[in-house]
C-alpha cells in the first residue's frame, strides 16, 4: 500500500467527486481512478459507490477513511519533526476553534506564530465542539481550542485554559433584569431562549445544566454565531444563557448571575492528539500560548 494511494483515497473521499480531487491534486482523473482502484484490489473491497452523478464511501471506505486521515496526518508530523531538528519549523498548522473562545485570543496567537514561523501555513476552521474533537481525533486539525467535550482519551489529551461560571442576558424590559438575587434553572425554565446549535460548547453546557436540574426549556431562536444571539436578545425575543465573557460584548443587556447548576460551568481546552503524534506546529503555538 503506497502512501499516494491513500491521499488519493483521501481526496475523492473529501470531495466525494474524481474530477475535482483530481484538479485539486493536480493529477489526471485517469491516474486517480486507476490508483483508487489500485488500493481497492490490494484491499479486496470497494471504497466508493460510484454513478453519473455521485461517488459515496461504502462500509468499507469508510472503516479505511479514519485510518488513512490518521496515517497521513502522522506521515506529515514525522517529516516536520525532522525539518524542525534541521532548525526550520516548516510545513502547516491546522487550528480549529470555535467562536468567541475564552482563555486564548486566537487572532492575536496566530499572528505572533506567524512573526515566528514565516515558513509555515496556517489554517484555520471554525465550528462547534463535537466536530473540533473529531477532527483532531482524525489527524485533521493539529489542535482546536474548544469546550471541554469529554474526559481524555488514547487519541485526545486536553490542556486547560479557563472556566468561567454561565450568565443569564436579558433585555433591560424583560421581568428578569430586576431580579433581586441570582436565577436558577426553575426561574427561568419556562422563559423563551436564544441559543446555538446543539454542537457549540455553550449550548452543551447550558444543556448539561439544565437537565441536570431537571429542569426542560424551550430554544425557540437558534444561532450560529454570538452577533446574532446578542442581537436577538437586544429586541428583547428571549433570553440567554451564555459564558460570563459574553456579557461584555454587549453593554445594553441585563447581566444576572446563573445559578444551581452543581459543578457545570463552562470549561475552554486546548484540544491535542497524544503527545508522541502532536506536530512541531502545534507544539511551537502552545509554547507560545505558555508564554501570555
Amino acid at each position: 500500500m503506497e502512501l499516494r494511494h491513500l491521499q488519493h483515497f483521501v481526496a475523492v473521499a473529501e470531495d466525494r467527486h474524481f474530477t475535482r480531487a483530481a484538479e485539486r491534486l493536480m493529477v489526471s482523473q485517469s491516474g486517480l481512478s486507476a490508483s483508487v482502484r489500485a488500493l481497492e484490489r490490494e484491499l479486496q473491497a470497494p471504497l466508493f459507490v460510484r454513478t453519473t452523478r455521485s461517488v459515496t464511501l461504502t462500509e468499507a471506505g469508510r472503516a479505511l477513511l479514519a485510518e488513512a486521515e490518521r496515517i497521513l496526518a502522522q506521515v506529515r508530523a514525522a517529516r516536520e519533526a525532522v525539518a524542525a531538528v534541521q532548525g526550520v519549523l516548516r510545513g502547516t498548522l491546522s487550528l480549529g476553534t470555535e467562536q468567541c473562545i475564552a482563555g486564548v485570543d486566537v487572532a492575536r496567537l496566530l499572528a505572533r506564530f506567524r512573526r515566528r514561523h514565516p515558513d509555515v501555513e496556517i489554517r484555520l476552521r471554525q465550528t462547534g465542539s463535537g466536530a473540533l474533537a473529531e477532527e483532531v481525533t482524525a489527524g485533521r486539525l493539529d489542535l482546536a481550542f474548544t469546550y471541554r467535550t469529554e474526559a481524555d482519551t488514547e487519541q485526545l489529551r486536553s490542556v486547560s485554559l479557563t472556566s468561567e461560571p454561565m450568565t443569564v442576558l436579558c433585555h433591560p424590559a424583560h421581568r428578569l433584569a430586576t431580579a433581586a438575587a441570582a436565577l436558577t434553572p426553575e426561574d427561568i425554565g419556562d422563559e423563551v431562549f436564544v441559543d446555538f446549535h446543539p454542537d457549540w460548547g455553550p449550548r452543551r453546557t447550558t444543556d448539561a445544566a439544565f437537565a441536570a436540574a431537571g429542569v426542560g426549556r424551550t430554544v425557540a431562536l437558534e444561532v450560529n454565531d454570538v452577533h446574532s444571539l446578542l442581537d436577538l436578545v437586544d429586541e428583547n425575543l428571549g433570553i440567554a444563557a451564555v459564558p460570563r465573557h459574553f456579557r461584555h460584548k454587549r453593554e445594553s443587556l441585563t447581566a444576572l448571575p446563573l445559578k444551581g447548576t452543581g459543578e457545570r460551568v463552562y470549561e475552554t481546552v486546548a484540544l491535542l492528539p497524544p503527545s508522541q503524534a502532536t506536530s512541531p506546529a502545534a507544539r511551537a503555538l502552545m509554547a507560545l500560548l505558555k508564554e501570555d
